[in-house]
């Protein structure tokens, strides 16, 4: 394996010494997770490549141990050899997944697919307050009409059929706007302020706000982008949600149509300021890759330290995507991450 860039606060350095290269895994990546994978499968992948490309490189040799040897009253013959108690053929690779610790800043379900922030060692702590700042979540959501299953998703078994062609693209507007309407007049309700007061009127002039709880569900935006009958795509900004939250919305779409709908995909293409073009595909999940990704990482975060502690509660991430669109053709980059599988 070639050499592994080892990343410091000041410098960037190029080196095979595994250990140099596990004491700097400290901070936050970005992966691009796929469908189908669940978050225990994920960290075991990264874990498992991680402890594969480190013991590719120079690890530490086995401890030498003082053989002595000899009559005890004659001049005894002393030689240091190889201990193999400490050879890895005996205890095992030098670096285990045991070895790491990992966690992520937001849940994604088996179903959903999308960008994960993942902290690695120290980056644990990182993570930890991103989440706790409670970022906003942009999703693209694809429905089917004219279904409906038991879990509320495709995988489930078909449990309704009607019919769905009465139903025009100006119809799921309306429904996207009142459903909108709807979570936005709960949006004052649930912030903690005082709807009749002053504080209340300079946070409306300023944006969206968040919750002040970080268990309530708040929906900020939803319109849908595509629409070829039966099936139609969604855009959706939330905080909080949960994949049982969007497949319900869609389930619920269904019923302000007069139809029914299912959910088909689910997938998080921006959380916070990341986007899935800072993530790694699957195929891309090895040190050489994860190291430089956390060096990214580490330059995006150092331009948006809100992250880590939100002194207000204005959606700063909702104003920047007003100004900076993400990239909406997300269809090709989930080809490319089906691919990598």
């Amino acid at each position: 394996m070639s050499a592994v860039q080892k990343i410091s606060k000041s410098i960037i350095k190029y080196t095979r010494n595994a250990e140099e290269i596990y004491r700097s895994l400290n901070g936050v990546f970005a992966i691009y997770k796929p469908a189908s994978n669940s978050l225990s499968q994920v960290r075991m992948t990264l874990l498992t490549h991680i402890c594969r490309d480190l013991n590719g490189l120079d690890v530490r040799p086995p401890e030498n141990y003082v053989h002595i040897e000899g009559d005890t009253t004659k001049k005894m013959t002393v030689s240091v050899e190889p201990s193999y108690a400490d050879h890895p053929l005996i205890v095992g690779p030098r670096y285990q997944p045991t070895d790491f610790k990992m966690s992520w800043a937001h849940q994604i379900s088996t179903d959903m697919s999308g960008i994960m922030l993942v902290g690695i060692n120290k980056g644990t702590r990182m993570v930890s307050k991103i989440k706790q700042s409670n970022p906003m979540r942009f999703f693209k959501v694809k429905g089917i009409l004219g279904q409906a299953t038991d879990n509320y998703f495709i995988t489930g078994r078909i449990r309704e059929k009607s019919t769905w062609k009465h139903i025009k693209r100006i119809n799921i507007d309306r429904v996207c706007s009142s459903i909108q309407f709807s979570h936005q007049r709960r949006m004052f309700e649930v912030s903690g302020v005082d709807i009749q007061s002053q504080a209340a009127y300079e946070l409306a002039i300023q944006g969206p706000i968040r919750p002040a709880e970080n268990k309530l569900t708040m929906l900020y935006a939803m319109k849908c982008v595509d629409f070829n009958p039966p099936e139609f795509t969604l855009e959706i900004i939330c905080i909080n949600e949960n994949d049982s939250f969007i497949k319900n919305l869609v389930h619920n779409m269904g019923i302000y149509l007069r139809s029914t709908s299912t959910c088909t995909q689910i997938q998080c293409f921006q959380y916070g300021v990341f986007g899935i073009n800072n993530g790694l595909l699957k195929k891309d999940w090895d040190l050489e890759n994860i190291t430089k990704n956390m060096h990214e990482c580490r330059r995006i975060l150092g331009k948006h330290k809100y992250l880590f502690k939100q002194e207000d509660p204005i959606l700063r991430e909702y104003l920047s995507e007003e100004s900076n669109p993400p990239d909406s053709n997300y269809s090709n980059y989930e080809e490319g991450a089906l691919n990598s599988e």
